[in-house]
């Protein structure tokens, strides 16, 4: 019997679901803006392989360029083939999520997660609506949006598996913190004008499992008893981190005015440590028995906190090592390579601080506006302004020196992420795979 007609349509069918196949999407390479381990440190396996030359004007090391549409600060986020992130409408009313195949730099998907009536104008022209970067995990992607909502979506269809639109403030300024994942948990940041909280909800079901109002005496009440200039100066932007301390894991969040230590399996809160800061945007680091603290705003404090078994209330006063009062980062984030933590101010102001002593190093400036997490691969530092550029800076107590410059020409606003020997960089209207040709 001749079997070769439905032996044909058994093949093409079959070569029809390859060629509709969404790619891998495990190992997860880059589950977070600050990388697998939340410092912006990148593997050491991956360092040699990074390129430190690139030029979008002649296309050295420039593997593809992907257009995009809209707007958005959402870093990538990387597992298996597949890159994400988020954007939004200039107007708000509509919040997608992108997933693109990082070995082509094919738009896999472009799907509308979130439309929204009347969004809250953002009142400042730095700020989007798709501000917070999202989560991945092997078998799920977390978007999140602010008030707007929060979604887990399944990589390998890009479908939603639950959503949450019910968890609401007033931003007054736009959405900025990002979702972190700890256990069964997703925990959410919101410090809103109105409402200040964190909450942590059951990352499988979406379901609520706690929810810690913030404590903070922010000191802003007029004669009438209501908050000054419409509680502007309450909100924050701060995506925490999850620390062992004495004995337990701790999240260590920054809101305005106060920083916290809470249990993260049940929201207790621990400890406290006033600041007079607003608009903390950027996570907390740790060296061995220090954490690193920055307050927000252009006239942002690092401060660094001991860290022991007596940490319980307020301890400002008794476990605050050292405050750096001056020249300190207010969006992009601190990376510490080797006992020294490195900087940068909005405006270029790059520094470098000695972590034990609090000792300035050294500083100099970088040219354009810096927003982007800074990484640091090695011996090296890359940082990434407005104007597309980004300069590789020696990772050295010793002295400042640029190592390098490269130029991509459009706004960067995102933090780049890393996969598999390639950089992935999100400008204002692309992203770019650069890799050594």
């Amino acid at each position: 019997m001749i079997r070769t007609p439905a032996l044909s349509a058994l093949s093409l069918a079959l070569l029809s679901v390859l060629a509709n196949a969404q790619p891998a999407t495990k190992p997860v390479f880059w589950p977070a803006k600050g990388g697998p381990a939340q410092d912006n440190i990148v593997p050491a396996v991956e360092v040699a392989r990074i390129p430190l030359e690139w030029d979008s004007t002649t296309g050295k090391n420039i593997i593809w360029r992907t257009e995009l549409q809209d707007q958005g600060h959402s870093s990538p986020v990387i597992g298996g083939d597949m890159i994400w992130f988020t954007s939004a409408t200039t107007d708000g009313t509509k919040q997608y999520v992108y997933g693109i195949d990082r070995q082509s730099g094919k738009i896999i998907h472009h799907k509308l997660v979130f439309e929204n009536t009347s969004p809250e104008d953002l009142g400042n022209p730095m700020n989007n609506y798709a501000a917070p970067s999202p989560v991945l995990e092997e078998d799920a992607l977390y978007v999140h949006f602010g008030t707007y909502g929060t979604a887990r979506l399944d990589p390998a269809t890009g479908e939603k598996v639950w959503e949450r639109r019910d968890i609401n403030v007033r931003h007054f300024r736009g959405p900025g913190s990002s979702p972190i994942i700890f256990g069964d948990l997703i925990i959410l940041t919101f410090d809103g004008i109105d409402q200040q909280f964190v909450t942590a909800l059951d990352k499988k079901t979406g379901k609520s499992v706690w929810k810690t109002s913030r404590t903070t005496d922010y000191g802003d009440l007029d004669k009438e008893g209501k908050p000054t200039r419409d509680g502007d100066m309450r909100k924050a932007y701060h995506t925490p981190g999850v620390f062992e301390i004495g004995g337990r894991q701790v999240l260590v969040s920054i809101g305005s005015r106060a920083a916290f230590g809470y249990d993260v399996t049940t929201g207790k809160e621990l400890w406290t440590i006033r600041h007079g800061g607003f608009n903390a945007a950027i996570p907390p680091l740790r060296l061995g028995d220090m954490l690193i603290l920055n307050t927000g705003s252009e006239r942002a404090h690092t401060v660094c906190v001991r860290i022991d078994d007596k940490m319980t209330g307020d301890i400002t006063e008794s476990h605050v090592l050292w405050d750096r009062e001056k020249r300190n980062a207010s969006e992009a984030s601190l990376v510490i390579v080797n006992g020294t933590l490195y900087q940068i101010t909005r405006g270029g102001i790059v520094s470098a601080v000695d972590v034990k002593s609090g000792k300035d190093l050294w500083d100099d400036r970088l040219a354009g506006k810096h927003v982007p997490a800074p990484l640091a691969f090695g011996d090296k530092l890359l940082f990434s302004n407005d104007r597309g550029e980004s300069f590789i800076v020696r990772a050295s107590p010793e002295k400042f020196e640029v190592l390098g410059q490269n130029l991509l020409g459009e706004s960067i606003s995102a933090s780049p992420a890393i996969a598999d020997g390639a950089l992935y960089i999100r400008s204002s209207g692309a992203i770019y795979k650069i890799a050594k040709k």
